[in-house]
């Protein structure tokens, strides 16, 4: 996706639900933080979320909201991962008041997850869900949103963006109005050049 188009999304999804809707995920999203908790983030055992953990993280300290900054949760943690990288599932054992759990997968996202999901809700941790629309997480999760089918799948219901695409309006979202008011529009100006350059560049080697 080139930045002109990048830039246009917006606009394209102006007057949308589905504009409305990451900026509500969004806004849920940093309310449910706080100083005293974490935001944990964990993908399905087959899908990583390291590209909105990076996008967070930059949103943390744009907005002054360090809380916004997550731990990345990973199925499997491979030999010599650096710590930011080597927090495993067992983490959501330890879950509880004041966490936030953001759960976020194309697909399904298996029994064990779940379960542990489950387990951290009712230890107090708020649990929201931004995936393609599971039953049984959405029940689950205190705050939910199913991206829409993506646009090369075609059909009626099809939309021009993608679980992707959600994630940077959801971040970009999440740190809306929480720091210093933008001059001449800059602010989000930067946030869809970094947008563009995400899209744009390569993916990290897998680890």
């Amino acid at each position: 996706m080139d930045a002109v188009r990048v830039a246009l999304l917006r606009d394209v999804l102006a007057g949308t639900e589905w504009l409305r809707a990451t900026r509500r995920f969004g806004g849920a999203l940093r309310s449910s933080v706080t100083p005293h908790g974490g935001l944990l983030l964990v993908g399905g055992e087959a899908y990583e979320p390291w590209h909105l953990a990076a996008h967070l993280d930059d949103e943390a300290a744009w907005s002054g909201l360090p809380e916004l900054s997550p731990t990345l949760v990973r199925h499997r943690v491979p030999a010599g991962s650096p710590a930011h990288l080597a927090v495993s599932t067992e983490r959501l054992a330890a879950a509880g008041r004041g966490d936030t759990l953001l759960v976020v997968s194309p697909w399904a996202p298996g029994a064990g997850l779940l379960e542990r999901v489950d387990d951290a809700r009712r230890s107090g941790a708020t649990v929201l869900a931004l995936d393609g629309g599971d039953a049984e997480l959405h029940a689950l999760a205190h705050e939910a949103l199913a991206a829409p089918p993506s646009p090369d799948a075609g059909g009626p219901d099809a939309a021009p963006l993608d679980l992707e695409t959600v994630q940077h309006l959801v971040s970009a979202a999440a740190g809306e109005n929480c720091g210093p008011a933008p001059r001449g529009g800059r602010r989000f100006r930067d946030r869809l050049s970094r947008l563009a350059d995400a899209l744009t560049s390569p993916p990290p080697p897998r680890w």
